[in-house]
């Protein structure tokens, strides 16, 4: 009985002995890269305050206690109240929701406008492709920000011409890659076959030269997420965002600027939440344009 007890043991122990190295080799990459999973913690939940905000909060970010204006951080109130007694805490999870949509639709326009600005003048090349990449060079001279208020200027506040004039300074940035990307590979002998066996040049520029070239793009993007969450801030923090009382990140700042003297949290928690955010998004960023690049 002792002997069958200790093999009975010893068998259901084994898929726990296989699965232990498993798991092991698993989380290594995790344990290698410990800064890149704090980073993808920030950004989920990040995102999580973005999709869910009820699941992180329970108060109401427009609504104040006046009796509990300008409290500082506390159990009840981690990031402390505004001049309103309202909860910042509470505000910033509710302002990712815009904050975090503006920058998605900036880089989604950058991403696409710019691929297919760069892809059109790879593949046509000449005086095309020469006009394009000096106005792309004109463009890449001058700060992307200055590009965006420019922008914003003209077309208006709100959200939404944040995240268009955000995403217009981006192009550049998305054509310039991708028009290298698509000079390499055009050159490539799976193309030339392609073209040889009497495929269409459209077809061969979509299905072979786009998908071999897409990939430094796309890491290009996740760099990019963290530049215009940025710089959709700073244009919220100017005042070009959404109307008041509705929070943003940036807006959150530009509010507390004035009790700066006395109430620091107002300003330096919302800018540690940014800060967080794009040392995040970059940090993640690097790491996929390196592996990407291998």
């Amino acid at each position: 009985m002792r002997d069958g007890s200790v093999v009975g043991s010893a068998e259901r122990l084994g898929p726990l002995r296989v699965s232990v190295p498993l798991l092991a080799a698993a989380l290594k990459p995790l344990r290698a890269r410990p800064f890149a999973v704090l980073s993808a913690l920030v950004l989920l939940s990040v995102l999580g305050w973005a999709v869910v905000p009820g699941l992180f909060t329970g108060r109401d970010p427009l609504v104040g206690v006046p009796a509990e204006k300008l409290r500082g951080p506390s159990a009840n109130h981690w990031f402390g109240t505004d001049n309103l007694g309202r909860d910042i805490y509470t505000r910033v999870v509710h302002a990712a929701e815009l904050s975090l949509t503006a920058t998605v639709f900036a880089v989604l326009i950058g991403l696409v406008a710019g691929s297919l600005i760069g892809l059109v003048s790879g593949a046509i090349g000449g005086a095309v492709d020469s006009a394009t990449m000096r106005v792309v060079d004109v463009l890449l001279s001058i700060p992307e920000l200055l590009i965006s208020l420019a922008l914003v200027t003209v077309l208006g506040f709100g959200t939404r011409n944040v995240a268009i004039a955000v995403g217009v300074a981006l192009v550049a940035r998305f054509a310039r890659v991708m028009r290298t990307e698509v000079l390499r590979v055009r050159r490539a002998q799976y193309v030339e076959a392609a073209l040889a066996a009497g495929v269409r040049w459209p077809v061969v520029l979509v299905r072979h030269v786009l998908r071999n070239a897409y990939a430094p793009v796309a890491a290009l993007a996740a760099v990019e997420f963290g530049v215009a969450v940025l710089a959709v801030s700073s244009l919220s923090f100017l005042g070009y965002g959404a109307a008041p009382p509705t929070p943003e990140w940036g807006s959150l700042i530009s509010e507390g600027r004035n009790y700066l003297a006395t109430s620091w949290w107002m300003t330096t928690l919302p800018g540690l939440v940014i800060v967080a955010v794009v040392l995040a998004a970059q940090h993640l960023g690097r790491i996929i344009a390196r592996d990407g690049a291998r």
